[in-house]
């Protein structure tokens, strides 16, 4: 079975200035793209970005403009930037090779015929392979206005028009976030108008349905792209949950998320991962305040605030229980004063050739005075040849500020397991219910008990597979 990735994030703006938005760039294709840089160094990132360009649907092709513009960005972009590698500092820790090693295969087509019931009672929507395949279930509980679904299906003239503003506008993310921009043959819109509130959560169910077999030099990708714009004083909650439709199956998700909040905006963020001990998952999740599963893992979280009194609050937890990379990106950019944020990084290692990696930059800019910044990272290594990379970084510029940040890494404490079995209980037992609380500190901020307990049986089983095995 699949590990576990789990991130909660609770991201409040106060008001201030209405949004910038940015005039559409020139259309500029692939092949017009190359022809501008000859020297252009790397022939396989050039390969895959044709490959996908061939392969979008009909349907999306003649796409509306603000799809359209953000293909050209990307193309842009990933033109200049080659594959990484272990050179690169970003990516020093983590080993992307056998991606670049499969056959890189697009998925071209929504599945013919979807039979897949989910157990929330939340407004649910399913994006399998990258296409939003079906509309969205008790969409009853949503209030007027709100739209969920499909770009190429969104027949409201002035959201469209807003989705156009910021598509394609967000920040400067790496290759990944070029090749899904490139490749999303559609982009899934979550739009609350002004000051309205969505009391339940949406809950965006992600399928990665195509897959090759273990070996199999083939790796199917998909490239979900979902925008999330929160209009002036809107509230809502989103949860993002990745499943993989075999356990053994070998594939690429390469997601995106881009988060626009408007002044006085407020949004609360989960994520859950647990795809196949075979794929590749690499996420990006972008904030404009206006990570179970995968052989290899990896989550981009950008976070700037851009006005006074913002709050942001991330928890993560990344559990490893076979031989998997599990890697965690984070930047927050404070640029106003009183800003407040906390950071909460946990993992769990208990593979000796499991992996984990926690890149967390925290830069608080001159004008960001009276801040308030926390960042803490604790590891778990529970097997004498597991790793965890770590490198906390805490960049301050303004001169009246408190701010802090720690690490820690080690296995359980011998003290701990002592007074276990000093009130007779074994060691086996005691060592599962130490580590099984060390998580519980993250996934217990989940304010919803039927995904937290969803998350609280899965890290069981990964734990302790006898325990799933006789649930």
């Amino acid at each position: 079975m699949a590990t576990l990735a789990f991130t909660h994030s609770h991201i409040y703006r106060p008001k201030i200035p209405h949004f910038s938005t940015t005039k559409p760039k020139p259309r500029i294709s692939i092949q017009s793209s190359l022809t501008l840089q000859p020297n252009f160094s790397d022939p396989f990132v050039l390969q895959l970005a044709e490959t996908l360009e061939d392969s979008l649907p009909s349907s999306s092709l003649a796409a509306p403009l603000p799809l359209q513009k953000l293909r050209d960005t990307s193309s842009e972009t990933l033109l200049s930037t080659p594959w990484p590698s272990r050179k690169d500092e970003p990516f020093r820790y983590i080993d992307t090779s056998f991606i670049k090693q499969s056959q890189i295969e697009p998925v071209p087509n929504p599945p013919k015929s979807l039979t897949f019931s989910t157990d929330t009672q939340f407004p649910n929507l399913i994006i399998a392979d990258g296409f939003a395949v079906n509309s969205v279930s008790n969409s009853s509980e949503l209030p007027n206005g709100v739209f969920v679904g499909s770009l190429l299906e969104l027949s409201e003239e002035s959201i469209a028009k807003r989705v156009g503003e910021f598509a394609g506008n967000g920040p400067e993310g790496d290759l990944f976030w070029s090749i899904n921009g490139i490749g999303a043959p559609d982009l899934t819109v979550v739009y609350v108008p002004s000051g309205c509130r969505v009391e339940s959560p949406i809950h965006l169910t992600y399928l990665s349905i195509e897959g090759s077999e273990k070996g199999s030099e083939k790796m199917p990708i998909s490239n979900p792209r979902v925008l999330v714009l929160v209009e002036n004083g809107g509230e809502v909650e989103i949860i993002e949950e990745f499943l993989g439709g075999d356990g053994n199956k070998c594939y690429w998700a390469n997601a995106v998320l881009d988060v626009v909040i408007g002044e006085g905006g407020k949004v609360k963020h989960s994520y859950v991962q647990t795809q196949s001990l075979n794929a590749a998952h690499i996420k990006w999740t972008s904030v404009r305040q206006i990570s179970t599963g995968g052989k290899l893992s990896r989550h981009n979280v950008n976070v700037k605030q851009l006005g006074p009194e913002t709050v942001t609050e991330l928890s993560t937890l990344h559990l490893s229980v076979g031989d998997q990379t599990q890697d965690l990106h984070s930047s927050l950019v404070l640029d106003h004063p009183r800003g407040y944020s906390r950071q909460l990084h946990k993992c769990i290692v208990s593979h000796p050739k499991g992996q984990a990696i926690f890149d967390g930059n925290v830069k608080v800019n001159r004008y960001a005075q009276q801040t308030d910044a926390g960042q803490l990272t604790r590891s778990l290594l529970l097997e004498p040849r597991a790793s965890v990379n770590v490198k906390p970084n805490l960049q301050i510029i303004a001169d009246d500020v408190k701010c802090s940040h720690g690490a820690a890494i080690s296995d359980l404490e011998e003290g701990q397991l002592f007074y276990f079995q000093a009130r007779g209980i074994d060691l086996k037992t005691a060592r599962k219910a130490l580590v099984f609380s060390f998580g519980a500190e993250v996934f217990q901020k989940i304010p919803y008990p039927s995904i937290q307990k969803k998350v609280e049986n899965h890290i069981k089983g990964l734990l302790d597979p006898t325990t799933k095995e006789s649930s």
